[in-house]
């Protein structure tokens, strides 16, 4: 194969100039594989609408979801909420092709497999001073720092996000602990907390992952983890691993940065 294996997250493509960028978004070569690590957008139509229109183009697609994608907003004709708003999402993928993270696992070159995920958070990331998951969200909340999942992702059936959290990652430490061999790990929120410390908010960790994937990378072989939502793009490294962050993130930020937006970040480079 001399494809790449490539990705970009936090593509909100309900802004207009985010839109125009997944539009012009094109393979560099016939078997270019591309990972989507969620935020597409909010609404339902146009998270189909962007993977759809990826799938079209690229060998193969491979999305994580995140939190945007599993909001309910009122403007949203498609009103499914928690699980069952993403088993929609799922079904949706699977008609266009694209790979989610109840499908089996992709192995790119025969010898990596592409492990999507789904394990949203915990409150676990507690700010600097909190000694309870009470009381970081108590020091958030005097902040004026609230996730806007507060009021917009639903956790029905479960009693709350961070049970739903809990669900998923004992459903996902069992698929990977059946993988055997190297991995790349996909998740919408970064699955060790160090990425979270150059938040301008840090009590915004709250709502960026959990505690219980920190081993993930070394325990299941990561050759690298693919992450977006905190809206840095970079490279950096724990545990001698490689971690992406791969946002395009909203105009406002982009517009910022002297790299063009939409660039797709290679994981690794076809031959």
């Amino acid at each position: 194969m001399s494809g790449r294996l490539l990705a970009i997250s936090d593509l909100h493509v309900g802004y207009d100039e985010n839109r125009a960028i997944v539009e012009q978004m094109r393979p560099t070569h016939d078997d270019d594989w591309l990972i989507v690590a969620g935020d597409v957008a909010e609404r339902f139509a146009d998270v189909t609408w962007a993977l759809r229109t990826l799938a079209g183009r690229f060998a193969k697609v491979i999305w994580a979801p995140g939190n945007h994608e599993l909001w309910t907003p009122a403007n949203d004709p498609e009103q499914a909420r928690g699980v069952a708003r993403y088993d929609l999402l799922v079904e949706a993928c699977r008609s266009m092709g694209v790979l989610t993270p109840e499908d089996p696992y992709a192995m790119w070159q025969d010898r990596v497999a592409i492990a999507p995920l789904l394990v949203l958070y915990d409150y676990s990331f507690w700010p600097k001073g909190a000694a309870s998951t009470e009381q970081a969200l108590a020091m958030a909340h005097a902040a004026g720092v609230v996730g806007t999942d507060e009021v917009l992702l639903h956790h029905d059936p479960y009693p709350g996000r961070a049970e739903w959290c809990h669900a998923r990652v004992e459903a996902t430490e069992r698929r990977l602990a059946a993988v055997g061999g190297p991995t790349v790990l996909v998740n919408h929120f970064p699955l060790v907390r160090e990425p979270t410390d150059i938040l301008w908010y840090p009590e915004f960790a709250l709502w960026c992952g959990t505690t219980r994937t920190a081993g993930w990378p070394v325990r299941y072989r990561a050759e690298a983890v693919v992450y977006g939502h905190l809206h840095i793009p970079r490279t950096t490294w724990h545990d001698g691993i490689r971690h992406e962050e791969v946002s395009v993130g909203y105009p406002r930020e982009w517009r910022k940065r002297s790299d063009p937006p939409g660039r797709l970040r290679p994981v690794f480079p076809g031959a």
